[in-house]
């Protein structure tokens, strides 16, 4: 399973992309915001830090001006894949941006349907948002596994982009179930690492060690 990292923090991103832990970045409005930067200044810095894909999100609601908005950010950088919501106008969006060889990220997907939808219309990436199904108590990760039936079943190249990720459990049912790729958040990302038993492991290790007297340098 891919990993990528769903963020507009530069800082965050090179930490884990050095450590081979991104596969691409996803981005989004509220990301933006929070980054405080220039959405195309901060969108140019990521395509040069992470050669894989970078979702960078139109932000108009009918297709003609999504249009003109994703070729405007398919132009940042080869990477950029153009990331527009699952609507009908989006969807038309889709259509003609994917037709152009533009990579395409369709988002805001909470149902099979509309997974279905998104494939026939060329995507390259559907993402469906896990938590927040969870968050109104239906099960994010049953419609993962919903999309990844019908997509076998007819061949579809359209990857599954699990999206909000709000925990390492996730992650984990997300790649059993064979979601192709994740976006997470670094600090999910990063706490794929921690487990009690390891942290107990290495405070007894410590405590022995020092036990010993010796030292390595």
């Amino acid at each position: 399973m891919k990993f990528f990292v769903d963020t507009a923090d530069v800082d965050a991103i090179a930490e884990l992309n050095d450590l081979g832990m991104v596969d691409g970045v996803t981005t989004n409005p509220s990301l933006i915001l929070k980054s405080g930067r220039d959405i195309i200044e901060v969108t140019k810095e990521i395509c040069s830090i992470v050669s894989g894909p970078v979702s960078a999100e139109v932000v108009a609601l009918k297709a003609d001006d999504m249009i003109a908005e994703g070729r405007k950010l398919a132009e940042i950088a080869p990477n950029i894949a153009v990331k527009v919501p699952l609507t009908w106008d989006g969807l038309k969006t889709c259509k003609v941006l994917s037709s152009e060889g533009k990579m395409v990220n369709v988002t805001l997907c909470f149902s099979a349907n509309q997974a279905l939808l998104a494939a026939k219309a060329g995507a390259t990436f559907i993402s469906p948002f896990i938590g927040r199904l969870d968050d109104i108590n239906l099960d994010g990760l049953e419609l993962i596994g919903d999309i990844r039936q019908i997509y076998d079943n007819y061949g579809f190249d359209t990857q599954i982009l699990a999206a909000s990720i709000r925990t390492a459990n996730h992650v984990t049912q997300c790649a059993l179930i064979g979601a192709d790729v994740m976006t997470a958040p670094p600090a999910v990302i990063k706490g794929m690492a921690s487990h009690v038993l390891t942290d107990k492991g290495l405070d007894q290790f410590m405590k022995d060690w020092a036990k010993t007297g010796q030292k390595i340098l």
